[in-house]
């Protein structure tokens, strides 16, 4: 007798739950393990001593902007020390990196003289302050190309090899303060 009341106890309690297990099926926890989307880091940049570059110094890093998501260029605020100072000059373009994302562009005279580009000396040379190198001789498709792609060239837009280069570089470094490995070559000169 008490295997029976035990039994139909059991079997009552189960037909009372068994239209809760029915009802609506909660979410499952996804397979996504990443979490969300780290933010970018965030790089300020003095365009203040670029003289008549200035506009093509915002839209290089407006580009990178574009291309990129685990690093941001912003111009720095009135007073704020900047990570990347932009200077004109009679020389030939260059960028002298400090770290990864910190250095001085300098946006030379000499290579907007010979017919060279204004946007894609810009977006070239701040190329080199997120760590990418040289990559001459190369097609005008290849930012770092430089001036080996010639004075035909227009592109300022990296292409995929670059823009996963700048995002491999950044990884994991986007939070503000998160320490970041120096870019691979310490001085690149010439453009």
């Amino acid at each position: 007798m008490n295997v029976r009341t035990l039994t139909g106890g059991l079997a009552a309690a189960l037909v009372m739950s068994f239209p809760l297990l029915g009802g609506q099926a909660a979410a499952a926890p996804s397979d996504d393990t990443a979490g969300p989307p780290a933010a970018a880091r965030v790089l300020t940049y003095d365009a203040s001593g670029s003289a008549e570059f200035a506009s093509a110094v915002a839209r290089g890093a407006a580009i990178w902007n574009e291309s990129v998501d685990a690093v941001e260029l912003r111009p720095a605020a009135s007073g704020q020390r900047a990570d990347i100072r932009v200077l004109a000059d009679n020389g030939w373009p260059r960028a002298l990196p400090t770290s990864l994302g910190k250095g001085t562009v300098y946006i030379g005279r000499q290579a907007v003289n010979q017919g060279y580009n204004t946007v894609r000396i810009s977006s070239h040379e701040l190329g080199h302050i997120l760590g990418l190198p040289d990559r001459k001789p190369g097609p005008c498709s290849s930012l770092m190309s430089g001036s080996s792609a010639g004075t035909s060239c227009t592109n300022p837009y990296p292409n995929a090899a670059e823009r996963a280069e700048v995002e491999e570089n950044f990884a994991g470094a986007a939070a503000a303060g998160t320490p970041v490995p120096a870019p691979r070559p310490a001085v690149l000169v010439g453009d």
